[in-house]
Order: C-alpha cells, then sequence, then structure tokens
C-alpha cells in the first residue's frame, strides 16, 4: 500500500480536528476537480490521499468522541468515488460540508 503523506503522519495529532479535516477537505476538493476534468486515475489518487489523510484523524485519540461522524465520511467518500454512490453525495455537498472546517481551521489562526 502507498503512503503518500509519510512525513505527515508523524505530526498529525499535533493539529487540531479543524485543521485535519479541512486538509481532509482539501484532497476530496481536488479528487473533484480531477474527476470533473474526466481524469480518474488522477481523482481516485486524490481520493486515496483524502483517505488516509481520514486515517490519520481516526488514529489521532484526541478525536476519539468524533470517530463516528469521520467513519461515516470515510464510507460515504468511498461510496461516491469507488462505489456505487448509494447515499447519493454530490459534489456541491462534499464542498459544503468541507468549507466549514476550512472557516473553523482560519478562524483558529486569528
Amino acid at each position: 500500500m502507498t503512503v503518500y503523506h509519510q512525513d505527515l503522519q508523524a505530526r498529525w495529532s499535533q493539529y487540531s480536528i479543524f485543521f485535519q479535516m479541512a486538509n481532509v477537505g482539501a484532497e476530496v476538493g481536488r479528487a473533484i476537480n480531477w474527476r470533473k476534468k474526466n481524469n480518474q486515475k488522477l481523482a481516485k489518487t486524490a481520493c486515496y490521499r483524502a483517505l488516509e489523510l481520514l486515517d490519520f484523524t481516526v488514529t489521532d485519540r484526541k478525536n476519539k468522541n468524533r470517530w463516528q461522524e469521520i467513519l461515516r465520511v470515510r464510507e460515504a467518500l468511498v461510496d461516491d468515488f469507488f462505489g456505487e454512490n448509494i447515499y447519493h453525495s454530490t459534489d456541491a455537498q462534499w464542498e459544503k460540508y468541507f468549507f466549514y472546517f476550512n472557516l473553523a481551521a482560519r478562524l483558529e489562526q486569528v
């Protein structure tokens, strides 16, 4: 299995949940953009990177109370990009979901 963020895993737990999920959202955004351009290979690679970041987020013990949501996001993401999209996820829904994490991460920096 390919590890895309080799140097990031060790320090991932230093970041807030907002920062972590905003970074997942950035990868999901890349996957959506590549999918819109009909480049499935790059879309899947971006999605794999997002899934890897979600896995890092789940292994971060401070997120223990958020595991259910994180794992449901992971499940829906896999369903959308690799499955039959039984949850009827849309690109707009993904963008809206991750937008608020990005906003919260920005507000933390102020």
